[in-house]
């Protein structure tokens, strides 16, 4: 029998800038979500569902201790997200590539700019 599937994937999980600090900040250590909110202008109870959303995606797991939950990062699925960033790494390469041969050649002088050409001023 296979795992359910996460209610969240990755890529909709990091969709939002709020999850994405969320992540640097349980990057550095575990905490409640008493002092994650108090990073972030917003309630507790928008906290924790920006967490039970990465949660759901397996970013972010959650342990109790004594009366409090703590947070902490789960890595491991940003590894989907790397593996399908580093397919268009290589579009990226051959753009910057093609811009330093550009920006190096000799005939660089020779190359028009595109746009509006200036408006010449009868004298």
């Amino acid at each position: 029998m296979e795992a359910p599937a996460p209610k969240h994937d990755v890529f909709q999980a990091i969709a939002d800038p709020t999850r994405r600090q969320l992540l640097r900040l349980l990057g550095e250590q575990e905490l409640p979500v008493t002092v994650i909110s108090s990073h972030f202008p917003m309630t507790r109870t928008a906290v924790s569902k920006h967490l039970r959303i990465l949660s759901d995606a397996g970013l972010v797991s959650e342990q109790k201790v004594g009366r409090e939950k703590r947070y902490k990062l789960q890595a491991e699925p940003l590894l989907e997200l790397k593996r399908w960033l580093a397919y268009y790494e290589r579009f990226w390469d051959n753009r910057l590539a093609a811009l330093k041969l550009l920006v190096e050649s000799d005939d660089s002088e020779d190359i028009q700019p595109r746009g509006p050409r200036p408006i010449k001023q009868e004298e």
